[in-house]
């Protein structure tokens, strides 16, 4: 009789819960990586400004982050993106420098108040950056 057992694998169970990152938290690091390296996130966080008191000491990169990563998970609702976050909140928000989860609530007060002049900001940076940098290789082999 042959054995393809391999002794260098154990396997250990515990009844403490230990969740693992959601499928999506990846493709979230590639993408805060790729901003990073480019400096998009720090033009984010030093040129869109959104002037309201209310948030306390979030900023326009906090609710970015948040949207960023609602947008990558393709969870069906905000409920159930911040169900699968939470356990996670301080290093999905450590990937954009920052500290603290806005809540669902603050996220919605946001998106309510946030006018055009943040957006078209928005805006302008991400074509900018996108126009900076050539799409394909084509105008590289000329």
């Amino acid at each position: 009789m042959t054995s393809i057992a391999d002794n260098s694998v154990k396997i250990q169970t515990t009844s403490e819960s230990n969740p693992s990152p959601p499928f999506w938290f990846g493709e979230v690091v590639l993408l805060i990586s790729y901003l990073r390296k480019h400096g998009v996130l720090s033009k984010i966080s030093e040129g869109v400004r959104f002037a309201r008191r209310r948030f306390g000491h979030y900023k326009v990169i906090d609710f970015l982050a948040v949207l960023f990563g609602y947008a990558i998970s393709g969870e069906r609702t905000l409920e159930e993106f911040y169900k699968q976050l939470q356990p996670f909140a301080v290093p999905f928000m450590a990937l954009f420098e920052r500290d603290r989860l806005p809540s669902r609530s603050a996220l919605s007060r946001f998106l309510a108040a946030v006018t055009e002049v943040p957006i078209e900001a928005l805006r302008t940076l991400f074509l900018d950056d996108l126009l900076s940098r050539p799409l394909s290789n084509a105008s590289q082999e000329k």
